[in-house]
């Protein structure tokens, strides 16, 4: 009696075989949090990706900066995605699969609450990546991943740029 293994892949059953990719790309939006992750974004974003939208800076403002009873805060942000175009965040994560947070260890990722939160409404997963410098030290690391633990499904500490391409690659971006 032939294993499980030999018998599927002999001829009768092929025909059970679906030849087309067992999924579609994400749509992925790569946020820079801080202006030593956005040199790591725009050298990233040459690379060839199938679904996945690059963003170097993100700007906000209030339109109500005190909320009455009952009412609750009304804020705009935008996003500067690598060729200088200016979108809208909202917007940019209502077509998002997955939206992949980038900050160097010991800068202030505070931009993260806004972006986590405008994810989680929307129910959609973020990611956070925090890239060390060979000097980078533990507190600098905590100061970062103080501000995006709360707002990311997944948190990863990498060394390098070359984790940030891998971590693309691995969540079909």
């Amino acid at each position: 009696m032939p294993s499980e293994s030999a018998r599927a892949t002999t001829a009768s059953e092929s025909r059970f075989r679906i030849d087309a990719p067992n999924s579609k790309p994400r749509a992925v939006k790569v946020i820079a949090l801080d202006s030593e992750s956005r040199v790591l974004v725009d050298h990233v974003a040459k690379l060839p990706w199938a679904r996945a939208v690059f963003f170097t800076s993100l700007s906000f403002n209030s339109t109500a900066a005190v909320p009455r009873a009952g009412e609750s805060a009304s804020m705009e942000a935008w996003l500067r995605d690598i060729a200088g175009q200016t979108k809208n965040l909202i917007e940019e994560i209502d077509s998002a699969d997955l939206v992949v947070m980038v900050a160097s260890a010991g800068s202030d990722a505070q931009a993260a609450l806004l972006i986590g939160e405008a994810c989680a409404v929307r129910n959609v997963t973020t990611i956070g990546l925090i890239v060390q410098r060979p000097t980078t030290t533990d507190e600098e690391t905590s100061r970062t991943l103080k501000h995006m633990r709360p707002f990311a499904s997944m948190l990863v500490i990498a060394n390098g740029e070359e984790y940030i391409e891998g971590m693309l690659t691995a969540l079909r971006a």
